[in-house]
């Protein structure tokens, strides 16, 4: 559990690395949206239905976000279009794409961010929460495994609905994501907008990605395809990074009850749908998820206290049970995994 004293200590050291010190002036670092993974607090006001029916790739509403530093407030304007086919079907709160000007964002914690995911809740129900810390702690889980993904910030949001004449305002949490132009600069990298064989890609990262994928029990992922992720080439090759882990049986939210995703799969059940490769590689991947076992677990456990429901933080907790239980048994790995690779 992080204690006060553990909390109060990130915070000194995150706010030291979100700063730098130019010709004598202290200004803010292009990355400090994302060093300091204290969540921060914003408040949004738009109309929910509006964002939902009248935005798409090329259209966006005016709005504004306030943001929260030291307890002082900030006010940016921003343009938002609701993202996710499935979630602006079935969804009450829509996940946002934010466009920032470069211009407005200078000299505020969003410097050198023009353009974000913002992932809510789906629907107004009492795990809605939940929901989202569990999903936030699968991007925190991948970061473990792999030094290649999307950096993300939670949020604590107050929005105000301007749906109807008689505003309503909801508490959410949240979080942000980083954009994919924003994840390939980091490398030094590009992404690869073009269908690529899976079998071309990088073979251990590809194989590290389903073992995540299995142990999250996300079964809604196409790399080929690039459904829920990206494709970065560096290093002269070509590595998955995945994003949107709502549906799957890590996060089990009720509305994606009984969903058959794209693929044909049930959306909680978990199955391994990665592909047939070398032994030797099962074993390489197989052994590396068993070295990060302790520090996956610590990293979960540390997140207990937010979460609105035990039993929600318990069934999760459970569900990583399970994959290590499959993972450190011979007989279960070779009939669960290897067997099922296509």
């Amino acid at each position: 559990m992080i204690t006060k004293k553990k909390c109060w200590l990130i915070s000194i050291l995150t706010l030291i690395a979100s700063y730098t010190q130019i010709n004598g002036q202290i200004v803010v670092k292009s990355d400090s949206l994302f060093s300091n993974q204290i969540p921060l607090k914003v408040q949004l006001s738009y109309s929910n239905s509006e964002l939902n029916l009248k935005t798409n790739d090329s259209t966006y509403i005016q709005s504004s976000i306030v943001f929260f530093t030291e307890n002082e407030p900030k006010e940016i304007q921003v343009s938002l279009r609701a993202r996710g086919n499935f979630r602006r079907k079935n969804c009450f709160f829509t996940p946002i794409k934010m466009k920032i000007k470069k211009s407005t964002s200078a000299e505020t914690i969003f410097s050198g961010n023009t353009s974000l995911k913002m992932v809510l809740p789906c629907k107004k129900e009492k795990d809605k929460n939940d929901n989202i810390i569990k999903e936030f702690i699968a991007y925190k889980i991948y970061e473990i495994v792999s030094p290649h993904y999307f950096k993300t910030r939670r949020l604590e949001i107050e929005l105000n609905d301007k749906s109807s004449k008689k505003e309503k305002k909801y508490k959410l949490k949240g979080f942000l994501i980083e954009d994919d132009d924003k994840l390939a600069k980091r490398f030094d990298g590009k992404i690869v907008k073009r269908k690529i064989p899976s079998m071309a890609m990088d073979h251990f990262n590809s194989m590290n990605l389903s073992f995540f994928n299995y142990l999250i029990g996300n079964t809604d992922f196409s790399s080929s395809h690039q459904h829920n992720g990206k494709l970065l080439y560096y290093d002269k090759k070509i590595i998955p990074i995945p994003y949107d882990f709502d549906l799957t049986g890590w996060v089990n939210p009720s509305y994606g009850k009984g969903v058959i995703n794209r693929l044909g799969y049930q959306t909680e059940k978990r199955k391994y749908i990665g592909l047939n490769r070398k032994n030797g590689l099962f074993e390489e991947v197989r052994n590396h998820f068993k070295a990060s076992k302790e520090q996956i677990f610590a990293l979960v456990n540390s997140f207990q206290p937010e979460f609105e429901q035990q039993s929600e933080f318990d069934s999760m907790v459970d569900y990583l049970k399970d994959f290590y239980r499959i993972l450190e048994s011979d007989k279960l790995f070779k009939r669960l995994v290897v067997s099922q690779a296509r």
